[in-house]
């Protein structure tokens, strides 16, 4: 059956509909223009209370009832473990593999965010907050580079805790970051920009 899943052109929401592609899942898409405020819709709140994007809802949940589920950590598990796929199988693959997505929900994700708002979108410049946001920036390209020195992917194997990191990677302009200073990093980035479905993620919605 179709997945819904209710989105809008930013890192995090690029991250379902990359999954979606990459596991071959039938999905329809509902654009939640954060622009025009969309995503306070008292019906978009029944399925994302928090009202943030995305949210999916899966009309054959785990029971065959229908699910819905918002925050993109909790999304990807679910479709990972839906399918049996873009996770490792055996026990210590899959905490690695959690341990990177847990990194990027709470540190790739959220400071890379902070560094988009202060370098892009504040009404003024306030230039503690652009040094402090795009050094800490810098420090968790380093931490991703590192890791990448040691293995292909994030948890050895190409897994949702890579495709969790790869949007926000994307936006590496937006933060102040030259990926030929992270040479690891570029060769991660170039491999899964090349795969054809996260080409067709990184363009939901139309």
């Amino acid at each position: 059956m179709t997945i819904d899943l209710y989105t809008w052109g930013t890192p995090n929401g690029r991250k379902i509909s990359i999954a979606l592609e990459e596991l071959e899942l039938d999905y329809a898409v509902h654009p939640i223009n954060i622009q025009k405020d969309e995503q306070f819709d008292p019906e978009f709140l029944k399925i994302s209370p928090n009202n943030k994007i995305p949210a999916v809802v899966d009309p054959q949940g785990p029971d065959g009832e229908p699910i819905s589920l918002f925050e993109t950590g909790a999304i990807l598990v679910y479709l990972a473990e839906r399918t049996g796929k873009l996770m490792p199988e055996d026990v210590r693959g899959r905490h690695m593999a959690m341990q990177w997505l847990m990194w990027q929900m709470g540190g790739f994700g959220p400071m890379l965010g902070q560094a988009h708002h202060f370098r892009r979108f504040a009404p003024e410049q306030i230039p503690y907050a652009v040094d402090r946001y795009t050094n800490e920036s810098k420090r968790l390209y380093g931490v991703l580079d590192k890791r990448l020195a040691e293995e292909a992917y994030l948890a050895g194997d190409y897994s949702i805790a890579d495709i969790a990191a790869y949007p926000w990677a994307a936006r590496h302009e937006w933060q102040g970051i030259a990926l030929e200073e992270f040479s690891n990093v570029k060769r991660w980035y170039d491999a899964i920009t090349a795969r054809p479905a996260v080409v067709r993620g990184m363009a939901v919605p139309a």
